[in-house]
Parts: C-alpha cells; structure tokens; sequence
C-alpha cells in the first residue's frame, strides 16, 4: 500500500494487544456458512454459496483498498497540478520578461549599427549561446554603458531563470503524468473487483440470495453481542475511574486540566458524530466525499471537518493524525481501523457501535465495530 507506512505484523493487533488469528470478516462467515447444507460444491459444477460468499467479500476487500489507492492518487495529482500550473504561468511570465530584454539589446545593437561602434561585437553578442559564453571571447562590456550593461546583466538573469523555471516545470508534468497513471490504475481495479462481485452475485438463486441475507442476520447478532460485552466492560472501566478519581485530590492542576481537555474533545465528538448520524442512509460510492454519498474515508473525513477539525483523506493518512488508544479506552467520536492495510475506518459513537460507510452496494449505517469479528479491528485513534 503507501509507501510511507511502516511494515506491519501478519498477525492484527489492536492497541498493541495480538487477537485472535483470523483476519478477514470472509473467514467468519465461512464459520457459519460450514454449517449450512451449501458448503460442498453443487452438482452442476456451480460454486457453492460458501465459495460465492468468500469471493464476493475478498472482492469488495480488494476494490476497497483500491478505493484508497485511487484516493491518494486523485489527491496528489490535484496538487501536483496546481503546482504544474503555477509553475507553467511563471514560465509564461519569465519568457515575457526575457522577451523585453532581448529587445531591448536588439535596439542598442540597431542603434550601435547605424552610429558604426561596436555592431559587429553585438551582433555576435545577439548570436550567442549564452552572454556568458560571449563574454568569456570578448571585450564588449568595456565599450558599453551604464545601461546597455545593465540590459545585457538583465537579459543573462533572465535567460538563467526562465531556462530553470522550463526544466522544473517538465520535470513537474512528468510527475503529474506518472501520477495520472497510478490514478487510472487504481481506478481500473476498482471497476474490474466490483464488476467481478457483481457477476458472482448475479449468479446466484433467489433461494440462495435469501440464504445469504439470513447468514448476514446472524453475523450481526453476533456482532451486536460482542458490541454490548465490550459496553459494559467500558461502563465498569468508567465507574473504576470515576470512584478513583473522587478518592483521590480532586482540586489538583493535572486533573483539571485532564477534565477540561475531555470535554473540549467531548464538544467536537459529539459535531463529528451528529455529521455522521445524519448521513446515514445515503449510498457508498468509492471516491466519494459527500454530500450525497461517501466511501469509508471520505465519511469520516466530512464528520470532522464539521467538528472543525481537518483530517487528510484516505486512511493510510488518518490513521496517523491523532493519538492511538485501546480499544477498551475508545471514546464516542474515535476512529476505528481495520485489516491490516488500514483500508477501512468508522466513527466510534459509544457501545461497541460505529457509523460508517461499509461497502459498494451498501449504505451509510450503524453497525457493531465487530461486523467483521475482532480480529480485523486495527487500531483506534483520537484525531483530536
């Protein structure tokens, strides 16, 4: 994935403690799945529903991490092209200038011609690869003026930057351009992981479609379990450190200022969580960052940014913009991340439930932060 990004453990962990060895939410579906009458290939040679399950979900996986590649890619190549452009409008800029000074030597060799001094040495001067290269052959300078010297300084520096500015500006659009193409790249994955999924999907039986809604209906129970596990654990987590707390200096510096710091986050949370709850129901479209619709990052990207704090784009990014803390420490308004490439991201609202963007086909929800089991949790981070 990026390139910036440090080399991770095979095995996930979550706020450096390792979980459990499975790391796909495909792989917990095929623990229910076994259990249904599907598991064994069909007669006619089809793929069983199991195998259609685990090849659907790795594919929206991949076009998934695709989408963040494309994200990046679509960010650097916005600000590679404004950097181009501005560098092409200073080009444009300096040739004017260089221009005006060659023309301004031009009237001092006319003028040198008609009066006979010096029109030979101007001419040549005028033919040169370079004034320096003119200068290093002749004594021109000593028989000009004040300003006629100034003019030939002027049309050297501006001959120097303006060649500076074009090669920088090349070597700039050669970069846009490799950048394009890592653009095109991601996007052409994303279209062909999703059309494959699509044609998997389409294969299958009304029944089968139905088999596969209940399947979903008993991972999110499970999920759901899970989710209310870890409420109580953190309401007990709470109340320990509530009855610490007032056993301990309660007019101390430090708790003061721990308190007031919680509730600063606390205000800004609660904007990026009303953002987020308000966009529930709208569609995930990959590369999307609303308003309409969202992919992953651009969800939690716009919930923040309406708390007034700025996220970068894609989760690679995010995942480092603010402070890891453990899951068991999570806070309404925390990121959580998952699989091991960092290629999905929800916003913590509290309980064991988030508020993301799952998946093509799918919609902004609400939703266990075990949808996939705990194994493919990541990591959670405070962004503010």
């Amino acid at each position: 994935m990026a390139s910036h990004r440090k080399s991770r453990p095979s095995a996930t962990r979550v706020a450096g403690i390792r979980t459990p060895a499975l790391a796909t939410a495909a792989l917990t579906s095929v623990a229910l799945l076994s259990q249904t009458a599907n598991a064994a290939p069909s007669e006619d040679g089809k793929p069983s529903l199991e195998e259609v399950e685990k090849k659907v979900d790795a594919l929206y996986r991949q076009a998934e991490s695709a989408t963040e590649k494309y994200n990046a890619a679509k960010e650097k190549t916005g600000k590679q092209r404004k950097q181009a452009d501005t560098l092409l409008d200073d080009v444009a800029e300096r040739t004017d200038r260089l221009n005006k000074a060659r023309e301004e030597l031009g009237s001092f060799a006319a003028a040198q011609y008609r009066t006979g001094t010096g029109a030979p040495d101007t001419a040549t001067f005028l033919l040169a690869d370079s004034p320096q290269d003119y200068f290093d052959q002749t004594q021109l300078m000593s028989r000009l003026t004040s300003r006629q010297k100034d003019a030939v300084d002027d049309y050297a520096t501006q001959q120097s930057a303006t060649m500076a500015k074009r090669q920088e500006a090349a070597k700039s659009l050669e970069t846009l351009t490799e950048t394009q193409d890592d653009l095109k790249t991601a996007k052409t994955t994303v279209q062909t992981k999703l059309a494959s999924a699509r044609e998997l999907l389409s294969q299958l039986t009304a029944q089968e479609k139905a088999r596969l809604a209940e399947i979903e209906k008993q991972q999110q129970a499970a999920a759901a379990r899970k989710a209310a596990e870890l409420a109580k654990q953190q309401a007990a987590a709470a109340k320990d450190a509530s009855s610490s707390s007032t056993s301990t200096s309660s007019g101390s510096s430090s708790s003061s200022s721990s308190s007031s710091s919680d509730s600063a986050y606390g205000t800004k949370a609660a904007k990026a969580i009303a953002f987020a709850r308000a966009q529930v129901g709208k569609p995930y479209v990959w590369g999307a960052t609303g308003p309409g619709s969202y992919d992953c990052s651009g969800l939690s990207q716009a919930a923040w940014k309406a708390a007034g704090v700025s996220l970068p784009r894609t989760t690679y990014d995010q995942v480092n913009a603010g402070t890891t803390v453990s899951l068991a420490d999570a806070q309404p308004g925390d990121l959580v991340f998952f699989y091991d490439d960092v290629s999905h991201v929800g916003v913590y609202i509290g309980n064991g439930m988030m508020i993301h963007a799952p998946k093509p086909g799918a919609y902004v929800r609400e939703e266990s932060i075990y949808y996939g089991g705990e194994s493919i949790i990541h990591s959670v981070v405070r962004p503010a």
